[in-house]
């Protein structure tokens, strides 16, 4: 079996990007990061593809007229790499509908909330407005529905008294960094599905608020 093509998405720092990078360095037989697409020219991501040797893709999406056409630019170029699997990593623009259904069932995304609490931006700061034990981010399919799609594994992490926003974003930054190439190498690995939009790991359908981290041996 050939190994699978990952498409990385960011606008940003990478760092999710440079945990599948390291994790997947010694699997060249079962994956390789094919390309990293950035609409940001100065997405620091972009180094880390270049460090890793990976070619990497810049559009800013205000080269576009409007949200589909930046999309359907995206979608030809993306496909040049017959990508199996499509990772979002920060990737910080509101896909349309035809984006998602063009990768349907192949299209992840990492949020920092425990789905489907605090869906959109500020996840810290509102998890600790509304006075939360715990925080912590999930793994899912990406549907139409923004941050809406089936769960796939969530890690959790106690929010404690002398927290802020920054610290329980470092908090959470670690946690992804370990779930988020676990869940991509389910998939590749063709344990992790996506049907009847439910996420299913093993032949067995996930529970709708996720796996927990670690999973059972």
């Amino acid at each position: 079996m050939s190994a699978k093509s990952i498409v990385v998405l960011i606008s940003g720092s990478g760092s999710n990007l440079q945990a599948l990078l390291d994790h997947f360095a010694d699997q060249p037989d079962v994956a390789r990061i094919s390309a990293v697409f950035s609409n940001k020219a100065d997405a620091y991501g972009l180094e880390r593809a270049a460090k890793a040797g990976v070619p990497s893709h810049v559009l800013s999406h205000r080269d576009y007229a409007d949200r589909l056409s930046f999309d359907q630019a995206m979608m030809a170029q993306i496909d040049q790499y017959q990508p199996d699997l499509v990772i979002l990593a920060g990737f910080m623009r509101i896909l349309t509908p035809e984006f998602t259904r063009h990768y349907a069932g192949r299209l992840l995304n990492i949020h920092p909330s425990l789905l489907p609490k605090y869906k959109g931006l500020d996840t810290h700061q509102r998890a600790l407005a509304a006075g939360d034990s715990e925080h912590g981010c999930s793994v899912h399919f990406v549907t139409e529905e923004l941050d809406g799609g089936p769960v796939i594994i969530q890690a959790r992490t106690a929010v404690a008294a002398q927290d802020d926003a920054d610290s329980l974003a470092h908090k959470v930054h670690a946690l992804e960094h370990r779930i988020y190439p676990l869940a991509a190498q389910w998939f590749v690995e063709g344990r992790l599905q996506l049907a009847n939009n439910c996420a299913v790991l093993n032949g067995a359908v996930l529970p709708v608020c996720g796996s927990s981290f670690p999973p059972a041996p």
